[in-house]
């Protein structure tokens, strides 16, 4: 990012603040929600705001915003990246950056549930609304649902999702439903990764709001993926996890996942966005050729 567009954006927050909506309403939309390959490819950046900014072995990777917008920037300027999934404060940058035009855009809406809390799994819906997605022109909103059969907080969790679910659909916007069996751990909260409990989270993100039209589901590779996908006909995007040593293997289990046939994209962050190598632009283009 070049000085002068920092000044601008730190300006714009500090003595315009209406700047962010008129760019929002200036913003190229989309034609479609897809690629040119008839896929979706978004770009996570939603993490900070819970609290998460690991990437790999840097604790704090994602703690300096001017380094992370121009990695999704770069990311965003590759072809076949079509979208991004983001808080607030990070969509509303990269609107007075002027990188989101013709880009789908994804709106992250709980993040109350911060890393290694012990309220974590009460994942509160601090961020967007439906009505705001609607209101700013956005493609869809994006809510993370973990149930934890030993932690009350669960159902509250649940509700607000089912309610994010029906408000999002009477705005005919997507709502990406990423779901999770989870266990406290040594006190820390942890997702289980087997076909069982991938079937089983799947099965009940598919059955929450007032209707399954607009739902989509955004979950992990795991083994027997097959059986996962087979829980339900909602239309899938995988998700990218940690970031990986062994980036080849991370790649290939995409690819195998991206043969399923409900199975439509990717939404990956941090695997791409911190690759080991940290050559963004590769990672990105390898990601996109699966």
């Amino acid at each position: 990012m070049l000085d002068e567009q920092f000044r601008a954006i730190v300006d714009a927050r500090m003595r315009q603040p209406g700047a962010v909506a008129e760019r929002a309403a200036a913003r190229v939309r989309p034609a479609s929600m897809f690629n040119e390959r008839g896929r979706l490819m978004i770009i996570a950046a939603d993490h900070p705001a819970r609290g998460a900014l690991r990437a790999g072995d840097r604790p704090t990777a994602m703690g300096n915003r001017v380094d992370l917008l121009d990695r999704i920037a770069l990311a965003l300027s590759r072809p076949g990246v079509n979208g991004v999934l983001g808080t607030a404060d990070i969509i509303e940058d990269l609107l007075l950056m002027g990188a989101l035009d013709g880009k789908v855009v994804i709106g992250s809406m709980n993040r109350g549930g911060l890393a290694g809390t012990v309220f974590e799994i009460d994942d509160r819906f601090t961020g967007y609304t439906a009505e705001v997605i609607a209101a700013m022109g956005y493609e869809g909103g994006k809510m993370l649902m973990r149930i934890d059969p030993g932690d009350p907080g669960t159902v509250a969790t649940m509700q607000a999702c089912s309610q994010a679910v029906t408000g999002l659909a009477e705005q005919r916007l997507m709502a990406m439903i990423e779901p999770f069996i989870s266990h406290r751990v040594d006190g820390r909260v942890r997702n289980e990764l087997t076909a069982d409990a991938m079937v089983r989270a799947v099965s009940v993100a598919a059955g929450i709001g007032a209707t399954s039209a607009y739902s989509w589901l955004k979950i992990p590779v795991v083994d027997e993926m097959e059986r996962v996908v087979a829980a339900s006909t909602l239309p899938a995007l995988i998700l990218g996890g940690e970031v990986s040593a062994d980036q080849d293997a991370t790649f290939d289990s995409w690819r195998k996942a991206l043969a399923l046939p409900t199975v439509c994209g990717l939404v990956v962050g941090r695997a791409l966005l911190y690759p080991p190598d940290d050559d963004v632009a590769a990672a990105v283009d390898t990601a996109v050729s699966l």
